[in-house]
């Protein structure tokens, strides 16, 4: 059966979640928006994943702190020719089917079902925007194409103690579907490994008359939730319908890449992961390119600086630089340092990430730490190497990182108790 892709395939992009346990770093934007690698956004990854997969037609649901979003996908993703009915568009809530926001994840894509009278796709991807991974698609509707399903999931091998933080798929040994059950006390495991589970990557194709039918259904209930994964999965696979699961493994059977960064600590050990002589998500490659806004910034530049009639040259191993940075008699080790960020000579940055358009003045220490956007951290300041005082000024997670938020104005307090402990 030949596919269109540009023309059978329409992707709902879910991006409209709090994204509560990435706080301070969702406390301005949602999570689809938080900085990543130095120079994307988490929302870039999936969405370079539809454009090099050949889809051409992506609805971007968006709800809470939806502006640096929306702002992100008119600058990088605009890209696409209208004369060819080509988009990646923003959806808020419209209120078209009732005075409300989305209710949940299903309800989000029941509010703009028009969608897929107007466009009659063959297929409907719904994708999340929070994930960080490469997927060529293609091969997913291939897969749902040749099972005759009506629903397919995309799926990871997860070990089955840390499963529960996921949505469980309990499959056949065909991998027909035969349960599924949202972050589960006890996880279903597989059928030749007890200590091995199945686990939901929140990718999903489905047939365009399905996901219709299920959506209205749904919506009709007063007792759902209207939710993909804990409401309409559990009710397709229990009222008899082809559900399969799309195991994501490269050509040699292996698993392939597939991160949730929903936390503050996965969100940092997969940037630090990028520094790594073999990463295990490569940004460099060219066969799958990360597509993003370029800003119009000058190369990085590494300089030395004169303090005091002394020369204090710079020193940068294993990081990544950003563009338009510009680092003077500073070091910087197994960092990440954004766009246009500014490091005064004297400070040294190890095992940290600093967003784009901060600053750092002489003499700063950082260890572990990840800061936002438009901080100016001042001269002398120190953080990641007191963690009691650390907690009273930062977050602090449950691992140890300290996160500066976003334009964070630092106390005179802070640096009276800096003072002290120098003395």
């Amino acid at each position: 059966m030949e596919i269109d892709y540009a023309k059978d395939i329409f992707v709902f992009l879910l991006a409209g979640g709090k994204g509560e346990r990435l706080n301070p770093l969702t406390r301005d934007r949602s999570k689809p928006a938080v900085p990543f690698g130095g120079k994307f956004r988490i929302i870039d990854f999936t969405l370079s994943n539809c454009v090099n997969s050949g889809f051409r037609k992506v609805a971007v649901v968006t709800q809470y702190k939806s502006s640096s979003l929306q702002r992100h996908l008119a600058l990088a993703w605009s890209f696409l020719s209208s004369r060819f009915n080509e988009y990646i568009i923003d959806l808020p809530p419209q209120q078209r089917v009732g005075e409300r926001w989305y209710l949940g994840t299903a309800d989000a894509v029941f509010q703009n079902l028009y969608f897929i009278d107007q466009e009659k796709p063959k297929y409907v991807v719904v994708l999340s925007g929070d994930h960080v991974y490469k997927m060529d698609y293609r091969k997913m509707i291939q897969y749902h194409i040749d099972n005759k399903a009506d629903i397919t999931a995309a799926a990871v091998i997860v070990d089955r103690s840390e499963a529960s933080a996921f949505g469980v798929i309990e499959v056949e040994k065909d991998y027909r579907i035969v349960s599924f059950k949202e972050k589960p006390k006890e996880p279903p495991h597989l059928p030749d490994n007890e200590s091995k589970s199945l686990a939901s990557m929140g990718v999903y194709v489905f047939n365009a008359e399905t996901i219709n039918r299920l959506l209205i259904h749904d919506a009709e209930l007063s007792t759902s939730s209207h939710d993909f994964g804990k409401d309409i999965l559990p009710y397709a696979v229990n009222n008899k319908l082809n559900v399969y699961a799309y195991r994501f493994i490269d050509f040699e059977g292996k698993e392939e890449y597939w991160q949730d960064v929903g936390t503050i600590d996965s969100f940092y050990t997969s940037n630090i992961d990028l520094l790594s002589n073999h990463p295990k998500f490569d940004l460099f490659d060219r066969k799958w390119p990360i597509y993003t806004h370029s800003r119009q910034f000058p190369p990085s530049k590494i300089t030395y600086a004169e303090v005091g009639g002394e020369k204090i040259e710079s020193r940068v191993l294993n990081s990544i630089i950003g563009e338009g940075a510009v680092i003077s008699g500073a070091e910087i080790i197994n960092s990440i340092i954004f766009y246009n960020v500014r490091i005064k000579a004297g400070s040294k940055v190890s095992n940290s990430i600093i967003f784009g358009d901060s600053s750092l003045g002489y003499n700063v220490k950082l260890n572990r730490c990840i800061v936002d956007k438009e901080v100016e951290i001042p001269d002398n300041a120190q953080i990641g190497f007191n963690i009691e005082r650390d907690k009273k000024y930062f977050y602090l997670s449950p691992k140890g990182i300290a996160v500066i938020p976003k334009r964070y104005k630092f106390t005179k307090s802070f640096m009276e108790e800096l003072n002290e402990e120098r003395i």
